[in-house]
């Protein structure tokens, strides 16, 4: 990646590498959503990248080391994309960020039970999460307990709530 900072200031040069919004989405969906491949990070996305634009943030990515690209063992024409140890470091910014969107903005129920359980987990919740992705991403040993199948389980559950009418709950406990 060029070298165009503005200054040598660790909070510029953090912003001018990951400032722009889809880096951290890319990286966001990698992380919590283990989508690994160009073409799940495209059609899974909730904010509907472009095409070109995951591209470049795919390459301008891998080129900052924060992802690893290598052949899909299954398909020699695609890719399989890995968070680096400098990525899996960002675990903390990313609880920080989506607790501060909890509390400022007005997020969605199921889009925000991630958030709410990282701020609720604190810091011993993200260090067993970095472990975790340690694990699938660098190839660390696996830890006893899955942090990712945790939250993936609390967003579902907060998709089917929300899918279950009100009057189906308070029907049943009659």
């Amino acid at each position: 990646m060029p070298q165009t900072e503005r200054s040598g200031c660790p909070i510029n040069l953090t912003l001018e590498l990951l400032g722009d919004r889809w880096s951290l989405i890319v990286i966001r969906d990698l992380m919590f959503g283990n989508r690994r491949s160009y073409g799940a990070l495209l059609s899974e996305s909730e904010e509907g990248i472009a095409s070109n634009i995951l591209a470049d943030r795919l390459k301008r990515l891998t080129e900052a080391a924060l992802l690893t690209k290598e052949p899909d063992p299954q398909h020699r024409q695609k890719a399989i994309y890995s968070l680096t140890e400098a990525a899996i470091q960002l675990v903390p910014l990313l609880a920080h960020m989506a607790a501060w969107g909890r509390r400022h903005t007005n997020p969605s129920t199921e889009l925000s039970i991630r958030a709410e359980l990282l701020e609720a987990g604190g810091p011993r919740l993200w260090e067993a999460f970095m472990t975790e992705l340690r694990h699938i991403h660098l190839g660390a040993r696996r830890p006893k307990r899955s942090v990712l199948a945790q939250l993936q389980d609390a967003y579902e559950l907060a998709v089917e709530r929300r899918a279950t009418p009100l009057t189906a709950h308070t029907s049943e406990t009659r």
